[in-house]
């Protein structure tokens, strides 16, 4: 549940676009106390279902419509079109204008900005594929937040209302910002995706394969959590064992060689974390070391 609480005078708020992000961040606001006014999409159907989430919250037929209702808007369309959706209206100074991206910067919302509007970015750094399921992550996640005051703080609020964590971003690190979220969250699927596909080669379906996998991700995740990513690491790269890894490297070479040079990076990759964790010897560290060069890169 959120853990914070609107302030008072919370201005009423508009979404244009209702995709998976925009209505689980509607309706979480909604449920923080947030006076959600309404919502424009190019599928009206989308925008009901938004507005049907809340009550005093309807779907307008025109975006321009609930721009000049509303005083905070925001605009949670695809990355591309958020210029575009921004230039296509009219603003006012009172007008605060926001977009949910985390790689865009900013400055996509100039053309409000031209006409007096306050202009940030508010990020949610979480997954959005499923509407209630996002709704229950979204507490907890963080925020990354880039605006001027009043409209940073007011955001700030608007973040902790939610049960989340803000962060404030300086101009320009929203594309690395972003990067890393997809080494933390989209790399990890296709990682996962790498690892059924070995389990294949000797005969077991994917759906057996990612039931006796899933268990292993979420102990990684719940020792994360709980030792940081240093403590956390396991398995033979920790240990520095080098004659499990070589039986990996020839079981890749032989059934999965394609995989090769993703394993030998993300081992390189882990020596330094290894050494940090001090669970094995500089010597056996350094034989490993020799082995993952000998590979190839």
């Amino acid at each position: 549940m959120p853990s914070g609480q609107p302030a008072a005078g919370t201005p009423r708020i508009g979404f244009i676009g209702a995709g998976q992000l925009g209505v689980a961040l509607a309706w979480s606001l909604a449920r923080a106390g947030y006076r959600v006014i309404g919502a424009a999409s190019r599928s009206q159907a989308s925008a009901a279902r938004l507005a049907g989430g809340i009550a005093e919250c309807r779907a307008y037929d025109s975006a321009q419509h609930l721009v000049d209702d509303a005083d905070l808007i925001v605009i949670a369309v695809p990355d591309d079109a958020i210029a575009s959706a921004t230039r296509s209206l009219a603003w006012r100074e009172r007008h605060a204008v926001i977009h949910c991206s985390g790689a865009t910067e900013v400055l996509a919302l100039a053309a409000a900005a031209a006409q007096g509007a306050s202009i940030g970015g508010f990020h949610p750094l979480q997954t959005f594929t499923n509407t209630e399921a996002a709704i229950k992550t979204l507490p907890g996640c963080t925020v990354g937040i880039e605006a001027e005051e009043p409209l940073l703080g007011q955001l700030t609020e608007m973040a902790k209302a939610l049960g989340c964590h803000p962060i404030r971003l300086p101009a320009g690190a929203r594309a690395l910002y972003h990067a890393s979220g997809s080494f933390a969250a989209s790399f990890l699927v296709g990682l996962i995706n790498d690892a059924l596909a070995l389990w294949s080669a000797f005969g077991v379906e994917r759906e057996d394969a990612f039931r006796a996998l899933l268990p292993l991700t979420k102990g990684t995740v719940a020792a994360l959590e709980a030792n940081g990513p240093i403590r956390s690491l396991a398995g033979p790269i920790a240990r520095a064992d080098v004659g499990t890894v070589e039986r990996h490297i020839a079981a890749l070479r032989a059934h999965a060689p394609a995989l090769l040079p993703t394993y030998l990076d993300l081992a390189r990759r882990s020596l330094p974390i290894a050494d940090a964790k001090g669970g094995a010897s500089r010597e056996k560290l350094n034989a490993l070391r020799a082995l993952l060069d000998r590979v190839g890169p």
